[in-house]
């Protein structure tokens, strides 16, 4: 019988701000910390990630808004879940304002749930 234990979250603190490594962070920070990378990084744009990692959001900008809150979900989801310790994201709502595109959600993970929000824009 195969059984799977979780691996632990501890991680690197990054403070992007400073540029700099500031400690350590576990548990739900480490997964709010991993959800905000993730989705800052672009898909397929960097070498250094596989194809799995990453967002494709900015693709959303100036299609319409009945599309955009549907396919954001989808992104979102499609992003976020390729960490195990994000299970789903609900309660999505988009802003779009010119070239930007404001969406805000709550991430559910292993750890807690936890609200978030990101701006996509040229």
């Amino acid at each position: 019988m195969i059984q799977y234990a979780q691996r632990p979250s501890l991680t690197w603190r990054l403070d992007p701000a400073k540029g700099r490594i500031t400690g350590r962070l576990d548990g739900l920070e480490s997964v709010q910390q991993a959800a905000a990378k993730i989705l800052q990084t672009q898909r397929f744009r960097h070498l250094i990630y596989t194809p799995n990692y990453g967002s494709e959001l900015g693709q959303l900008i100036g299609m319409n808004r009945a599309f955009v809150k549907s396919e954001a979900v989808r992104m979102l989801e499609e992003a976020l879940t390729q960490d195990d310790r994000i299970t789903g994201v609900e309660n999505v709502q988009t802003t779009a304002a010119g070239d930007s595109l404001l969406i805000e959600f709550t991430v559910i993970s292993t750890y807690g749930r936890f609200n978030m929000t990101q701006e996509v824009g040229d």
